[in-house]
């Protein structure tokens, strides 16, 4: 049987020498890589790759006995079903917002506040909070837009401001609950849910912080400008931003296609995460019936539909675009996101070959005898498993059910939350072409690949690395126990 580490080795190769040495586009490279992968996994694998999952033995059977272009095509099916609405109706808003200027008088409003100086810090703070009760994909497509407004009207810092979106949104998701990352992680560690919430909030302070400055360090070193996209020309942005104040919407319409979702998601991922579902929320018909029209229009899918549709509105209603011309402008943001949707959806296909090798479980039996302080081997056991095959959340489960019998029977010395807050900083390294969230960056900032590699990554692993020693030194000061 082929080792899953050189199956990935494989895949590595032809993705990162395709993209980067053939210049071919990452579509192909990672639907070529997707396909070799397929290939070198023995049937075995697949199967207990879903046995692993839950599924009965003739179950499992039945789909390792799949042809490879069905199975690609299945996991291609389950990363369009997680961000396909999102993207296409998220470029819908990021345009809308962009030629209507609501983004500008979004960007003019936040500089009256922090002043120009300070507007990165505004978005790593606003991305870390906002990511907290909704989805990161969501954060950056909504956030990209006003950090192309705002690196027109600064005419500079534009990688400063993409980086601290990406710094903000990224820990939040690892570190606090109702992310779903977080939430799977206090069930797992039988760690109380307030407690996470809060220790995690403190370590995504710090772990921003620090992940600031390093985006203040490499937007100095090698800053890169604002560039042209089919969905936003720069042209169009100058002549938005050289606008007077009375030709652009009020600050309500303008945050209205931002805020009716950020809010609507929120209050259904608290009500989640806090609300006993199974009874009625009060005694009142009409109110709970109100609640089911609040929680319906909070699912991720229908809430970002109406921010579009909002977002049109605003742009109609500033007269911009022709009514008869809506329907171009639509297509002209759809073009631009269903490219978006089929890269992400091919590195999904990627990472889902990936997974089906056993890749984490041979990375957990590595592991298994290695004697190291159990935080450290958290931590290192989630980043190696997130490298290997892209999904934080895999590497999230993998760490967790090799670490919640250990964390259960041992005498630890130590509050379990730091061993989610480990779990957490290690799901941080190392964004590559293997994970969606490389290639939703990518596209939404219309970085390089290559650009991506030489910023992104090594801020977000030194802020994961950062995590974990910022959590070693709690757990020391502050066992909680």
């Amino acid at each position: 049987m082929i080792d899953p580490i050189f199956i990935l080795l494989v895949g590595v190769v032809i993705v990162v020498g395709g993209i980067i040495g053939l210049k071919l586009h990452p579509f192909l490279s990672l639907l070529m890589a997707a396909i070799a992968v397929a290939l070198l996994t023995p049937e075995a694998s697949v199967e207990q790759f879903h046995l692993a999952k839950g599924l009965s033995a003739s179950e499992a059977l039945n789909l390792s006995h799949h042809s490879i272009g069905k199975r690609i095509a299945v996991e291609f099916g389950n990363t369009c079903a997680k961000i396909g609405i999102l993207i296409a109706m998220a470029a819908i808003i990021g345009k809308a917002m962009l030629d209507s200027g609501a983004a500008e008088k979004i960007v003019r409003s936040m500089l009256k506040l922090t002043g120009e100086k300070n507007a990165p810090v505004g978005f790593v703070f606003s991305s870390f909070f906002l990511t907290i009760p909704v989805f990161v994909d969501t954060v950056i497509f909504l956030m990209m837009p006003l950090a192309k407004a705002m690196g027109m009207r600064l005419g500079k810092n534009y990688l400063l401001l993409v980086l601290s979106i990406v710094a903000g949104s990224a820990m939040a998701n690892s570190y606090v609950p109702p992310a779903p990352g977080p939430l799977f992680l206090v069930a797992a560690l039988n760690v109380p849910i307030g407690l996470m919430m809060v220790c995690g909030t403190l370590l995504g302070l710090c772990t921003i912080t620090i992940g600031y400055f390093i985006s203040v360090y490499l937007n100095k070193k090698s800053p890169i400008p604002l560039r042209d996209s089919p969905d936003a020309r720069l042209e169009d942005i100058a002549a938005v931003a050289d606008k007077n104040e009375t030709g652009l919407p009020s600050l309500a319409l303008a945050l209205l296609p931002v805020l009716f979702p950020l809010v609507m998601i929120c209050i259904r991922s608290g009500y989640e995460a806090f609300v006993d579902q199974s009874t009625p929320l009060t005694d009142s018909q009409f109110i709970n019936q109100m609640m089911d029209l609040v929680l319906f229009f909070g699912e991720k899918n229908i809430a970002i539909l109406m921010g579009a549709i909002f977002a049109l509105l605003v742009l109609s209603n500033q007269k911009v675009t022709p009514k008869e011309k809506m329907t171009t402008f639509v297509q002209t943001a759809l073009m631009s996101g269903g490219g978006i949707i089929l890269i992400i959806a091919a590195g999904g296909a990627f990472g889902g070959m990936l997974q089906q090798t056993g890749i984490s479980g041979r990375i957990a039996y590595l592991t298994k005898d290695y004697q190291m302080a159990l935080i450290p081997l958290a931590f290192f056991i989630t980043a190696v498993v997130r490298t290997a095959q892209g999904s934080a959340t895999v590497a999230l489960i993998t760490a967790s059910g090799i670490l919640a019998g250990m964390a259960q029977n041992a005498d630890l010395g130590f509050n379990p939350v730091y061993l989610c807050l480990a779990i957490g900083s290690g799901a941080k390294l190392i964004p590559w072409m293997n994970d969606s969230g490389f290639w939703i960056i990518s596209q939404a900032s219309n970085l390089t690949e290559r650009e991506i590699l030489r910023t992104v990554t090594p801020m977000q692993s030194s802020m994961g690395i950062a995590g974990l020693l910022i959590t070693m030194l709690a757990a020391w000061l502050f066992p909680m126990v």
